[in-house]
């Protein structure tokens, strides 16, 4: 395998005058540049992370830390932030361990600790912990995605506009009777996006003056835990809602799924509105406000790539825009087909 001394030899060059042309560590001239980079791919030369971090100081290493890998928003997420890293070729080191976990404390405590990376993109970090305040204070620059941050570079929706503008659908439609689905009423395991979606339907609930009617139904942040939730919230007549607001797709699907079951026409009895815009919203025909956490990943990764390359350049908090997607899982409300119209006279 040709090494830096074969590359500097094929150019014409010394070492130190092939390194920095390869690693972008100080002036080099244009011509001499593309002479060592011509030289290098010929050889089938590619430097090493550890030859970069000699010239630079950089480990050329992105950390992610995210409290999930097996959801659908992380994963996009994750996939976006790796496309922009590759594109740069940018290594990335993943930390991924539950809220609240002895693995969440280890990562802290000892694997980010090291610092090995030139800065960090928080996913989806919960305020409760006040962990990314721990993050910024390892002095590396750091982004986040998701509606939390501290001053820091960050990308998300506006969850709160997300979730008034589901709400505001339903209640165009001539509904008064619309659950929240899904979420931790304490908060303690519901994300900041998750609450401030909540905070959204509120808000619309009361100025459309039906603060009385406002229901939270909680549920885990999962298609099963929708699905579970909504069986028990749609089984009793009485109590049946005309509309439902998913906190996400996932639980919306769950959601509409438990409806079926139960004999529950979507939309002619029950209408249903998610936020995501999931791979399985067009399946279900879902109503939806869509995201695209693919665009937020890369749009971070970029963000921070910005800032290792400008240190003075400004923060920005990107708000990606969110655009209600209309499919077949909504509908006006119908008084007559109500499931709780003439029940207990």
């Amino acid at each position: 395998m040709a090494g830096i001394a074969d590359v500097a030899r094929a150019a014409g060059v010394s070492k130190s005058t092939a390194s920095r042309a390869l690693t972008g560590g100080g002036y080099v001239s244009q011509s001499t540049r593309v002479r060592v980079r011509d030289a290098a791919t010929a050889l089938g030369y590619v430097p090493t992370t550890s030859a970069v971090s000699l010239v630079t100081g950089r480990t050329q290493t992105v950390g992610v830390v995210m409290p999930s890998l097996d959801r659908w928003f992380f994963a996009q997420v994750l996939e976006g932030v790796q496309d922009a890293l590759l594109e740069r070729r940018y290594d990335l080191a993943l930390y991924g361990a539950a809220p609240e976990s002895a693995a969440r404390r280890e990562m802290f405590e000892h694997f980010l600790a090291r610092k090995r990376f030139d800065g960090l993109i928080a996913i989806g970090i919960e305020p409760s912990a006040r962990e990314l305040e721990r993050l910024v204070a390892f002095g590396k620059p750091v982004v986040s995605v998701g509606g939390y941050d501290v001053g820091t570079n960050a990308v998300s929706i506006d969850d709160q506009a997300a979730a008034r503008i589901a709400t505001d659908h339903l209640i165009g439609l001539g509904h008064h009777d619309i659950v929240f689905l899904g979420g931790d009423p304490d908060g303690r395991r519901t994300s900041f996006g998750d609450g401030r979606r909540l905070d959204g339907y509120l808000s619309a609930m009361r100025d459309a003056g039906l603060a009385a009617s406002a229901r939270h139904v909680q549920s885990e942040v999962a298609m099963p835990g929708g699905y579970s939730a909504a069986v028990h919230l749609l089984g009793d007549r009485r109590t049946r809602p005309t509309g439902i607001v998913g906190v996400c797709d996932e639980v919306a699907v769950g959601a509409i799924i438990a409806a079926r079951r139960l004999g529950i026409r979507v939309p002619e009895r029950l209408s249903v509105v998610g936020i995501d815009d999931h791979a399985y919203a067009d399946m279900f025909s879902l109503t939806t406000l869509q995201q695209r956490p693919h665009q937020q990943g890369r749009a971070a990764a970029e963000l921070l790539l910005r800032q290792l390359d400008e240190p003075d350049s400004p923060i920005h908090r990107l708000y990606e825009p969110s655009p209600l997607v209309v499919r077949n899982s909504t509908a006006p409300v119908d008084d007559d087909a109500s499931a709780i119209i003439g029940v207990g006279r």
